[in-house]
């Protein structure tokens, strides 16, 4: 829940803007609009597809618009041309970060089919373009040349553990982009087979960036590591391999394919 500064019963709008202000965010009333639009589609959708267990006004901005606009700090989208969403669900933060960017190419990945048809409907009714919408798992697109390090930043939510979140991510990302994990404070205990899983996909030194969302929502930390070299030709390996048996943790392989 939020805390008593922000009642549930309060408008969108004024919500956001607010916790976009405290995050240091500038948002202009265009955008506004767009979001305010995206809600509402969320909303009607919701109640027939699974998208969110959080259905209240201030609440959806706080902890899904609001949030997705904290990657802005710790990426500069004015030098990002391109965006890969790995796991997007209801299109949190890839959507977003297209509404702040609207120059920018994004792809839109999920396993789940319902919700690729929805982040494809807001897409054209916000009249978005250049953004694709794939039901796919990361670890199969991510094989494919017109997908495989492409990208200027390749961002996931909540998505898994560090370690196989990277071998999902980075492949995406050619050399000088960047891999964002939106996290939670628990991700401390991530950190070292992250860091090694990291450098083996040709990333370079993990940073970390703790804040805490506002409103009393919960404490996000991004973890974001530059792509340095490129991803070695086995990696990512078989769907479902990263989970079972992921790098830089006992038991996982740096030479074998899976």
């Amino acid at each position: 829940m939020l805390d008593e500064t922000c009642s549930t019963k309060a408008p969108f709008r004024k919500t956001l803007e607010q916790a976009a202000r405290e995050l240091g965010v500038d948002v202009d009333q265009r955008q506004l609009d767009m979001f305010c639009s995206y809600k509402q589609l969320l909303i009607e959708a919701n109640r027939s597809v699974n998208l969110t267990s959080i259905t209240e006004g201030a609440e959806i901005a706080v902890k899904h618009f609001a949030d997705s606009l904290t990657c802005l700090r710790v990426v500069d989208l004015g030098n990002v041309a391109s965006i890969v969403d790995v796991g997007t669900g209801a299109g949190f933060p890839g959507l977003v970060l297209k509404i702040m960017n609207p120059a920018a190419r994004v792809l839109l990945i999920d396993s789940v089919g319902k919700k690729v048809d929805f982040v494809r409907e807001v897409s054209a009714s916000l009249g978005l373009l250049d953004v694709e919408c794939v039901q796919a798992r990361a670890e199969e697109l991510a094989r494919l040349s017109r997908y495989r390090e492409r990208f200027d930043l390749a961002v996931a939510r909540g998505v898994s553990r560090l370690s196989p979140l990277a071998e999902y991510c980075l492949p995406f990302v050619g050399l000088g982009g960047s891999f964002v994990a939106m996290k939670g404070p628990k991700v401390a205990q991530e950190m070292q087979s992250g860091a090694r899983a990291v450098a083996v996909l040709g990333g370079g030194a993990l940073d970390t960036c703790r804040l805490e969302l506002p409103f009393g929502a919960g404490t996000r930390v991004l973890v974001s590591a530059m792509k340095q070299r490129s991803t070695p030709c086995q990696y990512p390996r078989r769907p479902g391999v990263p989970e079972r048996r992921p790098l830089g943790e006992a038991g996982a392989s740096r030479k074998s394919p899976g």
